[in-house]
C-alpha cells in the first residue's frame, strides 16, 4: 500500500529555512517564516501569558476532556473579542479548532457538508495553505482579482469585477485585516460594497482572521468581520490566537459560524462538534484555557493589550523606517506602500530572479514573490535590506 503513495511537493517555506539555516553568513536575514520576532530575533512569551500560565497551573484540577466543540467560556471571550455586538450571540455557532489551520480546514468541511457542490473564491493572490486546503477536499475553486502588481495596492475594480461572477451559495474567502501575504487591506468604504456585492449575490463570506490586533488596533482590525456580520444572514469565520496572543505551539484557534436563525443554530453547533469527533475528537484545551484567563481577567487583558500594542506599534516603526530609508536611497517615492500595508508582511514587488540574487548576494530570505515578513528586520537591519534592495533594482 505504502509503495503506491506519490511523493509531495516541498514546501517552499520549509525549504526556504533550511537554505538560512545551512547558511553560514552571518549578516544573513531571514524575512520568509511568518512567525512574530522581536529585535533579539526570538519569539517571546508574552508576559499576560506566563501570568495566565501560573494561575492555571495553581488552579487547574484536572486534565480531563473539555466538551466535543471546546470549552464555552472560550467560545464567548472569542466571539466578544471578534465580532462584539455586531450579531446576537444566539445566531453563533463556535468550536475550539487546533489553530487557525484547523478552523480553516472545518469552516471548508462544514461547507462542503452543507452544499458538496459549493465554489471557494479565493484572492489572488492568498495564503499557499488556502488552495492546497480547498484541493485536499476535492472542492472547486476559483479566484479574483486583489492584488495590483503595479501600484502594489489592492485591485478594487478587479475584484468587484471578478466578484460580479459569484452564485448564490458560493463561498468566498476574505482575510480579515492583514492581508497575507500583500498585507495590502480594503478599507471600510470597500467593505461595505463587498458586502453589497455579497448581498447581491447570495454569497457567503468566510473570513480568515488571523492577526486582530497586529494592524490598526483590536477593534479597528475586527472592523470589517464586526460590519459583514451585522450585515450578512450568513457567514463563517475562522480565527488564530496564534500570533495576537504569541502561543504558535499551543495550537489555538476557532470558528465562528453566524447562522440565519436563532432555530439554524444548534442544528449548525452540531455539525461542528460532529466535524470535531471526525478529526480529532476533543480539540486541544491549553492554549484556548489561557486566552480565556487574559480576556476574563481586567488586569491580564490589560497586560497583554499593552504588549500587543507594542507589537504593532514596532511593526509600524519598521514598515516606516523601511519606507523611509528606501526613499533615501533610491530618490523616489515608489516604496510608500511599505509604510501603508498593514500586518507582518508586504509584497516588495521583486521578480524571482532578483529575489533569487537577493538570497546569494546578500543572504537576504524572503518567499519567492517577494513577501517579506517584516516582523524579520530590527531597527539595524532595516538599511541592510534597502541596500540589498536597491542593489539588485527592485
Amino acid at each position: 500500500m505504502l509503495n503506491k503513495l506519490n511523493k509531495q511537493p516541498e514546501d517552499k517555506i520549509l525549504q526556504l529555512m533550511q537554505w538560512y539555516k545551512d547558511d553560514t553568513r552571518d549578516n544573513k536575514i531571514d524575512l520568509g517564516v511568518g512567525v512574530y520576532k522581536d529585535a533579539t530575533g526570538l519569539t517571546p512569551v508574552m508576559r499576560a501569558v506566563k501570568n495566565a500560565e501560573q494561575r492555571l497551573w495553581a488552579e487547574e484540577t484536572t486534565k480531563t476532556y473539555t466538551a466535543l466543540a471546546g470549552d464555552a467560556g472560550f467560545h464567548k471571550v472569542m466571539a466578544d473579542l471578534v465580532l462584539a455586538e455586531s450579531v446576537p450571540r444566539n445566531r453563533v455557532a463556535a468550536a475550539a479548532t487546533p489553530g487557525g489551520t484547523g478552523a480553516i480546514h472545518m469552516v471548508l468541511e462544514l461547507a462542503k457538508m452543507a452544499n458538496p457542490d459549493v465554489t471557494v473564491w479565493l484572492s489572488a493572490p492568498t495564503w499557499p495553505n488556502h488552495p492546497s486546503i480547498v484541493r485536499h477536499l476535492g472542492m472547486k475553486m476559483t479566484e479574483y482579482r486583489y492584488f495590483d502588481e503595479a501600484t502594489l495596492a489592492v485591485d478594487f475594480d478587479g475584484m468587484m469585477a471578478d466578484l460580479d461572477k459569484v452564485k448564490a451559495g458560493d463561498l468566498v474567502l476574505l482575510h480579515g485585516c492583514c492581508h497575507n501575504p500583500t498585507g495590502a487591506n480594503l478599507n471600510l468604504t470597500q467593505w461595505d460594497k463587498v458586502a453589497d456585492k455579497l448581498l447581491e449575490k447570495g454569497a457567503v463570506p468566510f473570513v480568515d482572521i488571523a492577526y486582530q490586533g497586529f494592524g490598526d488596533g483590536l477593534d479597528e482590525d475586527a472592523a470589517a468581520v464586526r460590519l459583514l456580520a451585522a450585515r450578512m444572514p450568513e457567514m463563517l469565520i475562522a480565527a488564530s490566537c496564534s500570533k495576537n496572543f504569541g502561543i504558535y505551539r499551543e495550537r489555538t484557534g476557532i470558528v465562528l459560524a453566524i447562522c440565519p436563525d436563532a432555530e439554524t443554530q444548534p442544528v449548525t453547533q452540531g455539525n461542528l462538534a460532529f466535524l470535531n469527533r471526525q478529526n480529532f475528537s476533543f480539540p486541544p484545551d491549553h492554549g484556548a484555557r489561557l486566552v480565556t484567563i487574559i480576556l476574563s481577567d481586567p488586569e491580564l487583558r490589560a497586560e497583554w493589550m499593552a504588549e500587543l500594542e507594542d507589537v504593532r506599534l514596532g511593526m509600524l516603526a519598521l514598515r516606516q523606517q523601511l519606507a523611509d530609508e528606501l526613499q533615501r536611497l533610491s530618490g523616489s517615492d515608489r516604496f510608500g506602500f511599505i509604510a501603508q500595508h498593514r500586518g507582518m508582511f508586504s509584497r516588495m514587488g521583486a521578480t524571482p530572479e532578483q529575489v533569487a540574487a537577493l538570497r546569494e548576494k546578500h543572504g537576504v530570505y524572503m518567499v519567492g514573490d517577494s513577501r517579506i515578513n517584516i516582523a524579520g528586520l530590527n531597527r539595524k537591519t532595516v538599511p541592510v535590506l534597502a541596500k540589498a534592495l536597491i542593489d539588485v533594482g527592485v
